[in-house]
């Protein structure tokens, strides 16, 4: 019985962290009328010609009024909010907390910290006017997947989920639609829901005619 009741406050304090964690992260949202969410590799480091890109497709992005929101960590993150802040002095980042790998990126000058990966991440999910994928790992494809999903299953809004990095994405596609939809385990739609491109131009352009 006392291992019962001890496991019983655990879920409790459990679930009272991650309700803040989530009004902090909504909070946070609130405060910017119009966000663009970064995703990619926290591996890359600055001479990477994804993280390039990401600092000045950022960089682009804000100057049309939009608030640029990362994981906070570094990588594709720290390029996302490095290009924010250094062209219009504002970035924001929800970093999560792990036992060895990541720390809020110097960058971010509007922070939120979380312990839970689900937390964050519905933050993250339903904040944006716009979703920027690079390439990534296991934690890039997670969360894309995870946002295809919740707009095909229209859980949260339709927004444009734009892929930069062809020659990473093009192979991701080919699974989709050589493998998924071949099988009939998505809908002929389903493919439409992201863009692949390189071209920054296109990517503003997307961006721009998206209405909320």
């Amino acid at each position: 019985m006392i291992e019962k009741n001890n496991m019983s406050r655990m879920i409790l304090d459990m679930a009272a962290k991650f309700e803040g964690e989530l009004i902090d992260g909504f909070e946070a949202v609130q405060k910017y009328p119009k966000t663009v969410t970064f995703f990619g590799s926290a591996r890359f480091q600055e001479d990477n010609k994804h993280y390039q890109v990401a600092q000045d497709l950022a960089a682009k992005i804000c100057k049309e009024g939009y608030t640029v929101i990362t994981g906070g960590g570094g990588g594709i993150m720290e390029a996302g909010n490095r290009g924010s802040k250094e062209e219009c002095g504002t970035s924001v980042g929800f970093n999560i907390e792990l036992p060895m790998e990541q720390a809020t990126n110097e960058y971010v000058t509007h922070g939120v910290s979380f312990s839970f990966f689900a937390s964050r991440k519905m933050a993250m999910y339903f904040s944006g006017e716009a979703y920027i994928f690079f390439p990534g790992g296991y934690g890039t494809l997670d969360e894309f997947f995870q946002i295809l999903t919740l707009i095909q299953t229209q859980k949260i809004e339709c927004a444009p989920i734009i892929c930069v990095g062809s020659e990473y994405w093009n192979s991701v596609n080919e699974l989709i639609t050589n493998t998924l939809l071949e099988e009939g385990a998505i809908s002929e739609d389903d493919p439409s829901l992201y863009t692949i491109t390189d071209d920054l131009e296109e990517v503003m352009s997307i961006i721009k005619n998206t209405s909320h």
